[in-house]
């Protein structure tokens, strides 16, 4: 071919899976390079809690594979919010604030995450703006779609 340099290059399926994630769809693979650098590789067991209610919150989850289920304390027990798989993420207005964790997570199978910690995300934000307004505005759409939702009166997913 004669202008194959010019053809975007193949993603690796680790960078596939971030491009597949709304929160990541927008990025150019470079970009998507310039991000994964960042993100922190977790793996926990089936029934592992990844982080309690009550918590601070420091960080956003990707399930990169396995599935967790989110719940909150009621005082008739524990109350399923909801059961997520991969490609999903989760805890999402820690990137923005420190504010507790208003729900539990715990790994239903083995999993893998990837974290993006808020740390990670602002000094983001100052080195490379243009990733950073990306990521921003994929994160405000998501969080203004489960407003509408709420206001809707639809169940939600509650930010965690």
């Amino acid at each position: 071919m004669l202008f194959g340099f010019l053809k975007s290059p193949e993603l690796s399926p680790r960078l596939q899976r971030l491009k597949d994630s709304a929160l990541f769809s927008s990025l150019t693979p470079l970009e998507l390079k310039i991000v994964d650098d960042l993100l922190h590789e977790r793996r926990y067991l089936a029934d592992e809690i990844i982080f309690d209610e009550g918590e601070e919150g420091q960080a956003l989850y990707l399930i990169m594979s396995g599935r967790v289920i989110i719940s909150r304390l009621r005082p008739q027990g524990r109350e399923v919010v909801a059961e997520m798989g991969p490609g999903a993420f989760f805890g999402d207005l820690a990137l923005l604030d420190n504010s507790p964790r208003n729900a539990q997570t715990r790994a239903l199978d083995n999993c893998e995450l990837a974290v993006f910690f808020r740390a990670d995300f602002m000094g983001l934000m100052e080195t490379d703006a243009v990733i950073g307004y990306k990521i921003s505005l994929a994160l405000a759409r998501h969080i203004g779609s489960r407003l509408r939702e709420w206001m809707s009166g639809k169940p939600q997913i509650e930010a965690i």
